[in-house]
This record gives C-alpha cells, structure tokens and sequence, in this order.
C-alpha cells in the first residue's frame, strides 16, 4: 500500500471512530472542518486536468483521497505533458493544467487572446534526477558544463570517451522526455542554456519508457523528475551533479542545484467559482505537501501554500 494510501485509511478509520464516540448528540459546536465535510458532501460536479507527468502522482494521490470525500464530484486528470496541458488549457478543454515549469510568454499571451484568467499555485519541489544503468562504474559525478557536453548536439555521435579520459570508448545513449514535457523545457533552458539538445536523443512524454530504455543499456544516459527515480533506484543509478546527490534533503535546501525547480497547478479563474472546483483546489492546496511527501518530491515551504489559499480565497463562491 502506497503511504499516501494508508493516509487516507488512517483518516477515514479516525473519523469513524469520532463518529461512533459522538453518538447521536447534536452540537452547535461543530469544528468548521466537520462543517466544511457535511458541505462538501453535497458537491455534485465535475472536474477536468491535464499537463506535466512529474506532476502527475500528486496529483493522482489528491484525486484518488478527494473521491474517498467527494463521491459526487467526478475529477478527471490526463498526461499529456506540460505543453499538452497547457495546449488543452488555452482551447478551454481542461480546469486545471499540471506543469513542471512556469508557463511561457506564449501560452500565456494565447490565453489572454482567448480571454481566459488564470491563477498559478505552487504545489511541490523536485529535482531533475540525471540517470544512468545500474552497472556503469565510470559515472559518479558529473559538473554542470561536463552535463552540457554530453547532451548538446554538436553534430557528431558522441562516445563517453569524449567527455572525460578514461570512460568507455562507446557510444552515449540518450533518454529525454518528449519536448511537450516541462521537465525537457526546463533542461535545455535551465540546465543546457538553451542550447540543442543531442538530435540522437529517444523522446518520450511516459518516464516508463525512459526507465526502462536506461535499464536496458550500459552506455545509456536519461533523467527525468526525482520521484520516477525514488520508484525505481532499484534499477538505476542516481549520479551527483556538481559533487551534490539528488534527495530529499539537497533538493529541499536548493544544495541540488541547478536541477532542482517548483512544481505548479494553474487553474482557470471562472472555474474556481465553482464550488466543486473550488472545493477541489482548496482540498488539493491543504495535502499537497504531504502528498508530494508519499510519492518522493519536497514539499514547498508552508507560507507558499498559505499565500496560494489566499489567492483561491478570491475566488470562495457565495
């Protein structure tokens, strides 16, 4: 059972035994959580989401508990990517899109085209994790312009004893997320400076596939978002970026740098004056620490989720 899982039947199991201990006494001093329950229970409505597969087991995990709360409230999340979702976004398709990086001048002049208001919240932190197989014992560590060499195209097919003397005279195989994905943005732009990345590179938007494409190859190289790497460091490799390990730890005290970034919801405003959407945004900010927590990312400071419920506070239907 995922932690987060047990969370929420940990949870469910308190409550019934609150219940049971309550009897049938009635109370002008309900808590307001127990009041904000009985209201939510009344929600009917539903809700669709799309965008960044980093985001995603969050996101999955507020979904699955907010059901266990809102049964009449149906909310629907896809994976496209975070330049998927925000496509969906701008055409009005989705109330929420998940993203691994800020939104783009682009996107958002589109969106201002379209004449459609949005609000951004912070909900986590990860680490970009720069993978490689599990029996590669010449990749340790990397520095940051050691990275740059070995993921911009230069034209050539490029072997490791290029980069440094003494690794393998073999040809580098590469693992990226597909360019619709924030984490492939936030690499070339952030990481790589905005140059090309390796034209050999084999692009996915499913991190599964870029797991089992490193696992499968001795002289293969991948990275994608730090809980993928949490579920599977079993069969990989984590390597040190500038002497620093991604983990929690590093990524949370911003060491892991400059691979580590903010996770985001950005939620249409007309939307958010819902109740059900509202209702789900709220639900959404008050766990998304702890559920970033299970499923292997960092939460975001406390102030950040209390500024974020200040911003949703604008939008509390009447």
């Amino acid at each position: 059972m995922k932690k987060w899982q047990y969370v929420m039947v940990t949870s469910m199991a308190t409550s019934a035994l609150l219940l049971g201990a309550c009897g049938g006494e009635q109370s002008n001093n309900n808590s307001s959580s127990e009041t904000s329950s009985n209201a939510a229970e009344q929600l009917q409505g539903s809700i669709s989401g799309d965008g960044s597969s980093t985001v995603a087991p969050i996101v999955e995990g507020i979904v699955e508990e907010y059901a266990a709360t809102q049964r009449n409230v149906q909310v629907a999340v896809g994976v496209s990517g975070t330049g998927g979702g925000f496509e969906k976004f701008i055409n009005g398709e989705i109330d929420f899109s998940n993203a691994s990086r800020p939104i783009k001048d682009e996107e958002a002049a589109k969106l201002k085209e379209k004449g459609i208001d949005y609000t951004q919240f912070e909900i986590a932190y990860d680490g970009i994790s720069i993978v490689v197989h599990k029996d590669n014992d010449w990749l340790q560590d990397v520095t940051t312009k050691e990275l740059e060499e070995i993921w911009v195209d230069n034209g050539q097919k490029k072997k490791w004893s290029d980069i440094r003397k003494g690794w393998p005279d073999e040809y580098i195989k590469f693992y990226s997320p597909g360019t619709d994905s924030g984490t492939y943005d936030y690499f070339v732009n952030d990481v790589l400076e905005e140059q090309q990345l390796d034209k050999s590179a084999t692009l996915s938007e499913d991190d599964n596939v870029l797991v089992k494409g490193v696992e499968a190859d001795k002289y293969a190289i991948g990275y994608f978002g730090f809980a993928y790497y949490e579920a599977n460091k079993e069969r990989l490799k984590a390597v040190k970026v500038n002497g620093v390990e991604p983990t929690h730890d590093t990524i949370q005290s911003g060491d892991y740098t400059p691979l580590s970034r903010p996770l985001y919801m950005y939620a249409n405003n007309e939307s958010l004056k819902e109740p059900a959407m509202y209702d789900f945004m709220q639900y959404t900010l008050e766990h998304a620490g702890d559920l970033a927590e299970s499923v292997g990312y960092v939460r975001s400071p406390e102030g950040v989720y209390e500024e974020d419920m200040k911003k949703l506070e604008a939008f509390k239907p009447e």
